[in-house]
């Protein structure tokens, strides 16, 4: 790493986050604290977390002051479970309706920030198992007793749960095979970021909605690299979570994922694949072989950005 990176991982990365909500709650000093978890078909994980963080939002006073599943047009029983759990349900297609839908992440983080009133946010997946609500006062300490930091970036072993017996180990493939690759020959300052794809991540609401949302998957490295060029690395920290679970996914559905991510970090980094045609619109091709054949499938990859979201409201319009 550059010296420069490694002093900044030192003097902001979080190794033994011990914050208590007590401390916390009393460095709010009047700000307000959204948790957001963007869900599509997880029935089976998204009531547990929101369980977990629930009493976070108890009177006392409270750590998270509003509670919110952005549901992404889920066919199963996910708004349902997220409600009962306790988390007010926001359907997507009802945030900014003047907006055509667009499928992917970052179309429903970025419609989040109009359906939440905080001046911090927390992002969580929905699909993790065996959550720890420590998580949500680990991304918030530096947010609350720091002011340099803009977007805090959660940290992790990441094991791959496996559909077998086999040791959990292996996970963030996407991570360690694209994105840090990336970093280190377009942005090497970033190098020192652990988890620069991880969905765990808490930001300052001037910040999100000063930077555009990238397409899919390529949000959070979008994020990343706006708070960079925005702060420059003290605008950045970091804090270690521990151990994150999640489902695991198919190789092929990794490729799409990686094509949008890729997109994303070349139209930061001045790179050619920022040119108007690959903007609006981009397609990846798989092989696979079907009865000793191989055939070709095609994937349309949305890469265009939705604008910073204080651009396409009023000046002090109501969320």
């Amino acid at each position: 790493m550059l010296p420069e990176v490694k002093r900044w991982f030192a003097a902001r990365s979080w190794q033994d986050p011990r914050w208590s909500v007590a401390e916390l709650v009393a460095a709010k000093r009047g700000r307000t604290v959204s948790v957001v978890l963007p869900a599509l078909d997880e029935q089976d994980t998204v009531g547990a977390i929101v369980a977990a963080i629930r009493p976070l939002t108890e009177p006392g006073p409270p750590l998270v002051d509003e509670l919110v599943v952005v549901d992404s047009g889920s066919t199963d029983r996910t708004a349902e479970v997220a409600r009962e759990a306790g988390a007010r349900v926001v359907q997507r297609r009802d945030v900014l309706p003047e907006f055509a839908h667009r499928p992917g992440k970052g179309e429903v983080l970025w419609r989040s920030l109009a359906a939440t009133s905080g001046d911090l946010l927390v992002f969580v997946d929905s699909d993790l198992v065996d959550f720890d609500p420590s998580f949500v006062p680990s991304l918030l300490g530096p947010l609350l007793t720091e002011s340099a930091p803009a977007l805090v970036k959660g940290f992790y072993r990441r094991p791959l749960r496996m559909r077998s017996d086999e040791p959990e180990t292996g996970g963030g493939r996407v991570t360690e095979l694209l994105a840090r690759p990336v970093l280190s020959a377009l942005r090497p300052r970033l190098s020192g970021v652990v988890q620069p794809l991880g969905g765990e991540y808490a930001a300052r609401r001037e910040f999100l909605e000063s930077v555009p949302f990238a397409a899919g998957y390529g949000v959070e490295i979008g994020l990343l690299l706006d708070a960079h060029e925005r702060y420059g690395l003290d605008g950045i920290a970091q804090v270690n979570l521990g151990v994150r679970k999640h489902r695991h996914r198919e190789l092929l559905e990794l490729g799409v994922m990686a094509r949008q991510i890729l997109a994303a970090a070349l139209a930061r980094c001045d790179s050619p694949d920022d040119s108007a045609e690959v903007r609006e619109a981009a397609s990846f091709t798989q092989f696979l072989q079907v009865d000793g054949e191989w055939s070709a499938r095609e994937h349309d990859v949305p890469i265009e950005d939705r604008p910073p979201l204080r651009d396409v409201r009023g000046p002090g319009e109501s969320r």
